[in-house]
């Protein structure tokens, strides 16, 4: 077996973001979607990290996002913002929104960040991780492609929907969860079919709604929601809050208005920042420590924390470097010498 080829945090971002400001992302721009892929490497969520490069290209290649959007925030002093990406990523948008939802979440207790017409292909937790940086709880949805049946159902109509939260914590990282409501990640179920690898049974069924371990006929099918009803219900509740409540794209409206899956879908998002010690002011409790009560005890009976794992990854890639095969290296190459007509190839 090839031994993996290691680089460090740093030059993988720098390779990253030179790859998007060549093809015509203005810097800023290339520097958000650069820190979350490589965030992804980092963190070994392998699904998030270089493997998001090559769609991210060929939804500019097809003129489906703006490489040279500047996010437009609209503040009228209430604790509801609007930032309109100008059909550009979503994470400079948030990026550029952020103090301003700090800020507001801290004067009234709670404020909300309505992210418009945005191109979303990143996970959430940057968001919430971000923002618990910041002393604040958090959550982060959006919808995405119509690619999940509903419970009960065979046809593809909710998206995989994930859903995030965060909490702040006293040491180096917060508590932060992040997961699809689909069963799993659709870009799971085509990392399967890359490496020839079935699918765990109770993640999708085909076209005619038959149970399927096969990666194809799953991607040609619908994903199943985890928890049956459960799931399929909090993914509807994602679709209303992030789709239907700000007046942008559904999962089904997205997948009609990029007319298939081959690129990454465009719709809004929306996330909430709340600030505890606002909540618990007149309690006379700490909610920070009160909270640190509950995941201590959790962590004492042996239970694994979420995102623990990928803390752990990502020391160790602070520490030793990011692992990559040859495959990835060689992908790195291209876009870095070839731009969008790497796709060609």
């Amino acid at each position: 077996m090839a031994e993996p080829n290691m680089i460090s945090y740093e030059a993988l971002l720098a390779r990253v973001e030179t790859i998007f400001t060549t093809v015509g992302v203005l810097p800023a721009a290339a520097k958000a979607v650069a820190k979350v892929i490589v965030a992804g490497e980092r963190d070994h969520c392998k699904s998030h990290g270089i493997y998001r490069l090559e769609g991210c290209l060929r939804v500019l290649a097809a003129g489906k996002v703006n490489p040279e959007a500047l996010p437009e925030i609209h503040d009228a002093g209430a604790s509801v913002i609007e930032v309109d990406a100008k059909g550009g990523f979503s994470n400079p948008a948030f990026y550029a929104a952020r103090e301003v939802l700090v800020a507001r979440a801290r004067k009234h207790g709670i404020a909300a960040l309505v992210i418009r017409d945005c191109l979303h292909f990143s996970a959430l937790w940057h968001d919430v991780e971000a923002l618990a940086e910041d002393g604040l709880a958090a959550l982060s949805m959006c919808p995405s492609y119509a690619f999940v049946a509903p419970a009960g159902g065979k046809e593809p109509l909710l998206g995989t929907n994930p859903f995030a939260f965060g909490w702040p914590r006293p040491g180096a990282f917060p508590y932060v969860f992040d997961f699809a409501t689909s069963v799993a990640a659709r870009g799971e179920i085509e990392l399967h079919r890359r490496a020839g690898k079935p699918i765990p049974e109770g993640w999708a069924v085909d076209a005619d709604g038959h149970p399927t371990t096969d990666p194809e006929a799953a991607l040609g099918g619908a994903m199943l929601t985890f928890g049956g009803h459960k799931g399929s219900a909090i993914s509807t509740m994602v679709e209303l809050l992030a789709g239907a409540m700000l007046g942008e794209f559904m999962s089904k409206e997205a997948l009609d208005f990029m007319g298939g899956t081959d690129l990454l879908p465009r719709h809004g998002a929306l996330v909430l920042a709340l600030d505890p010690r606002v909540f618990a002011a007149r309690s006379g409790r700490d909610p920070i420590a009160e909270g640190e009560k509950l995941l201590t005890a959790i962590g004492a009976q042996g239970a694994r924390l979420p995102s623990e794992r990928r803390f752990a990854a990502r020391a160790k890639a602070m520490a030793e470097g990011i692992a990559l095969s040859e495959a990835e290296l060689a992908q790195l190459d291209r876009f870095e010498r070839l731009g969008l007509d790497a796709l060609k190839a």
